[in-house]
């Protein structure tokens, strides 16, 4: 199953392609922001962000309490380790 991860915004990779680098529970990888920035919250401006990653694409921003909480209930149903582990098999490919 393919779930949206709450992650945080660590690095602009290339803000003109909407290309960030986001940590998700100590695993780093590249996702697409472009569905979180736009006039009034600009790429360079998301460092920082906590967003929900689905598939690659950063689907939406979120609060730090709503991250932690959703982070906590993934943990909980037993669905983060296996979320974590597809990342890390794919990071870098």
């Amino acid at each position: 199953m393919c779930l949206g991860i709450p992650g945080r915004i660590v690095e602009i990779v290339d803000a003109g392609a909407c290309l960030a680098t986001v940590e998700i529970s100590g695993v780093r990888r590249q996702v697409n922001i472009a569905c979180v920035v736009d006039a009034d919250h600009p790429a360079a401006g998301c460092v920082g962000d906590w967003v929900l990653v689905h598939v690659g694409f950063a689907m939406s921003r979120i609060d730090a309490d709503e991250a932690r909480k959703t982070l906590e209930l993934l943990a909980e149903l037993g669905e983060m380790d296996a979320e974590v582990d597809a990342m890390r098999r794919t990071a870098g490919a």
